[in-house]
């Protein structure tokens, strides 16, 4: 299973993600969605970060994460997603693009008793 994360200039949400890549056991493969002047924050082998340019509106936004997952996506039919980090708008491109590629969405967090799917 892959996990898809949004991380954004917002570093507090950092230690989520950082989390999830550590202990999630299922995950062959992460992919971090971000806004191509945020730096990559994680260095896991497993990481792969997917540069996007937060600032186009809304559809041409979800064009963008759609097709830029879409080939590391074409074999999954589900994947873990983490909206720790992020706003609105780019929870919303991501969740649409993520069901356009189409894959089912487990939402994924770690909690006090581990990594856990909430959906």
């Amino acid at each position: 299973m892959k996990l898809v994360a949004f991380i954004n200039q917002d570093t507090t949400t950092y230690g989520q993600i950082s989390a999830l890549i550590n202990r999630m056991e299922e995950a062959d493969q992460i992919l971090i969605v971000k806004d191509k002047s945020t730096p990559m924050p994680f260095s896991s082998p497993i990481c792969r970060a997917i540069d996007v340019d937060s600032s186009k509106d809304l559809l041409s936004f979800k064009e963008e994460i759609q097709t830029s997952l879409r080939p590391h996506l074409k074999e999954d039919f589900e994947v873990a997603l983490s909206l720790a980090s992020g706003n609105g708008k780019e929870h919303m491109a991501l969740i649409s693009a993520l069901l356009a590629i189409p894959v089912g969405i487990k939402l994924t967090a770690f909690t006090k008793k581990g990594v856990e799917f909430i959906s």
